[in-house]
Formats: structure tokens, sequence, C-alpha cells
């Protein structure tokens, strides 16, 4: 399936859960922490104003709330399917920044997940992995 190498970071959104407070529900109003979600920074022309992935030189398709991405942690293989429940993460202001395990690197934030997605392939704590998302 096609992909596309990138950091993948996590969010709080909706519900309490784990490490995370209730915050607002997101862009699509259905996220909540405990789901296996993410947020997508070309969900609509108002999303993709404000994340800017271009700027980074990521050329993401657009897609919106509901649809399904798979994402690898490159690191340990383990992957995940979620389904987009919000807007973002700001690509633009990590233009560059790295995520690596041994030789294995990606750049620039393109997926946040919720704890709970994130959770099941890889450790809250590393807060950033290079992850591979199924964009096909």
């Amino acid at each position: 399936m096609a992909g596309i190498y990138g950091e993948v970071s996590w969010f709080c959104c909706g519900s309490a859960w784990g490490p995370c407070a209730s915050a607002g529900h997101g862009a699509c109003g259905t996220c909540n922490s405990g789901n296996y979600q993410h947020a997508w920074p070309n969900t609509s022309d108002a999303c993709f104003d404000i994340t800017r992935p271009d700027s980074c030189g990521a050329s993401l398709s657009r897609r919106t709330c509901g649809f399904a991405h798979a994402t690898t942690n490159v690191c340990n293989g383990s992957r995940v399917v979620t389904t987009i429940a919000d807007c973002g993460p700001q690509t633009d202001l990590f233009c560059g920044e790295q995520a690596c395990c041994g030789g294995e690197c990606a750049s620039n934030r393109l997926l946040d997940l919720t704890p709970a997605a994130y959770s099941a392939i890889g450790s809250l704590s590393s807060g950033l992995i290079p992850g591979h998302i199924d964009v096909g």
C-alpha cells in the first residue's frame, strides 16, 4: 500500500483517559482519547491553512472525518488502524524535526494519535516515533 514516512505524536481529546484530562472532541466532534483515532493535517481548507504540511515538503491527500489510516511504528513493526477525528498536528511548526530509533528516522510531524492508539504501537513516554502511514 502507498505510504509516507513521518513523525507520529499523540494528543488528548474528549473524555478523560490515561494521562489525559477531559478535553474538546476535536474538529469532527467525535474524538476521544480512549478510542483508536487520529488527527490529520489536511481534513479541510481551514485545517490545511493552519497545519501547512506543504511548508515542510509534505504532500498529503485531503481526507475527511472518519477516514481510516494504518500507521506502523518503524522501530518495532507494530501497526494500528485509526480514523480521523480532528485536524492536526500543526506540521509547519516542526519542519525538519526528526524522530529516530536505531538507523530508522522520519521527519516532520504528520500524524497525531489518541493515547489509546499510540499506546497500541509505542510507549506514551516516547512522545514521538518514526512512523509509516498508509495513505493509499
